[in-house]
């Protein structure tokens, strides 16, 4: 019984359709081709709003290049110290950018705080001598499965805004934290501040396809380039984007997010006490200790050990495609535990 991560799932019905109905005959290459043309559209429609959006094939490659967009390689980009960007893609976004320096900052459950933000820009006056203020990261959900509300979005992009900053988002699991919070898309993007989005799809449900998207086009040419100069310019588009129109076009979206949510958060009352963060997406963050993950384990459960071995933390995520009988098993398990 499985709960590594959502990036061991397959992919689902209708993406899988989608790609059989794109792979007919020829179609123009480097974006050129009807689905790709289409993904601005598409994306306007979903988030309320004129966007430019770019398939890429992988969450590293959109927020690497979304960042390098936004910061020279004299800049400081901003995050939480648990942010994927910080911790999980191997310098991408200093690499891409030139030389960025990321900036990582503290914050309860995962998230950021507007004191935190101040805090740091107040104790570092920019100089000729230091890394230039350029961007700030947000993630949504986060790495701890929490949520960002639309108001906190908003404070910390007028905030950035102020002093010159533009706020990238990191939504690899963008679906599960709209979900959660039920509100339009446009809530907690550009309404909030958001000048680029992460857009991930490959964790919930998708073969391989993430979308970069831009709330502002002033900011696409750059992009353009960095993205061919990177090698992400995908000559068969077609196929990233026939996964991201079925993605938001059916809907499928919000069924697989929502179906996940609500297994996490069946997962996180059975925790109880041992509960380490407030469950608000599809990660469930369980304090079990080593013998009591250890028992978990000999029962048959898969999941990563989270933090230091000797914190006897554990991640369980649950994924899209995970099998009905799975959750109430673990339930079942940690209650008895």
């Amino acid at each position: 019984m499985r709960f590594y991560s959502d990036n061991t799932a397959t992919a689902c019905p209708e993406i899988l359709a989608a790609l059989t109905q794109a792979n007919q005959g020829l179609a123009l290459a480097y974006g050129d081709d009807q689905w790709t043309q289409r993904l601005d559209a598409a994306l306007g429609g979903f988030f309320g709003a004129e966007v430019r959006a770019f398939a890429v094939a992988t969450g590293t490659a959109a927020n690497a290049l979304s960042l390098a967009t936004l910061s020279p390689p004299y800049g400081a980009i901003y995050g939480h110290e648990e942010a994927h960007i910080a911790t999980d893609e191997c310098g991408a976004p200093g690499f891409f950018s030139g030389g960025a320096q990321l900036v990582p900052l503290p914050g309860a459950a995962g998230k950021l705080t507007l004191e935190a933000l101040q805090l740091a820009l107040d104790a570092h006056p920019a100089s000729v001598h230091t890394v230039q203020p350029a961007a700030l990261s947000l993630t949504q959900a986060t790495e701890l499965g929490t949520v960002y509300r639309p108001a906190e979005i908003a404070a910390l992009s007028n905030l950035a805004h102020q002093r010159g900053l533009r706020v990238h988002m990191d939504g690899a699991r963008f679906a599960n934290a709209v979900a959660f919070l039920d509100c339009h898309p446009a809530e907690v993007t550009w309404r909030a501040g958001v000048d680029v989005l992460s857009f991930g799809a490959t964790k919930n449900g998708a073969l391989a396809a993430e979308a970069v998207v831009f709330f502002d086009s002033d900011l696409v040419r750059d992009f353009e380039l960095r993205r061919k100069r990177a090698g992400h310019l995908l000559s068969k588009s077609r196929y990233v984007a026939a996964q991201l129109l079925a993605y938001v076009e059916t809907g499928v979206w919000k069924r697989n997010a929502q179906r996940t949510n609500r297994l996490a958060q069946d997962i996180g009352r059975a925790a109880a006490a041992s509960l380490m963060h407030p469950v608000q997406a599809n990660e469930v963050f369980v304090k079990l200790g080593v013998q009591r993950r250890q028992a978990l384990r000999a029962a048959g459960f898969e999941f990563y050990d989270w933090g230091a071995e000797g914190a006897g933390a554990a991640r369980f995520v649950v994924s899209w495609d995970q099998p009905d009988a799975d959750v109430p098993a673990l339930c079942a398990a940690l209650g008895r535990l």
